[in-house]
């Protein structure tokens, strides 16, 4: 008896036009999201139409993983937030090292 083909990894297409993509192609997309790759880079590396499609498998396995996954998810925006922060503080600080140093 001949062996069937295995859909692909990636999708499959329905009669509707829409691709149904697997549970371990949603998992990979958003574990490159979590590295700190943009949903703009890795929706056009996977050939993912909208990157808000992304964003909505993203909180739909931080759903399923539980509060942990939520407090760690809010504890990384608010690191990243400050992140921002300290970096504007020390370009200030050069700029103003560079004007006053001028001087000397």
């Amino acid at each position: 008896m001949p062996r069937k083909k295995s859909p692909s990894k990636k999708s499959v297409s329905q009669k509707s036009g829409r691709r149904i993509f697997s549970k371990e192609f949603k998992e990979e997309a958003v574990q490159m999201l979590l590295d700190g790759h943009t949903a703009s880079s890795v929706s056009k590396r996977l050939g993912i139409s909208n990157a808000n499609l992304l964003y909505r498998w993203k909180a739909e396995q931080l759903a399923q993983s539980g509060p942990v996954a939520s407090a760690l998810e809010v504890r990384v925006r608010e690191l990243e937030t400050e992140l921002r922060r300290v970096e504007r503080e020390r370009d200030v600080l050069k700029k103003a090292l560079a004007i006053f140093g001028r001087n000397e």
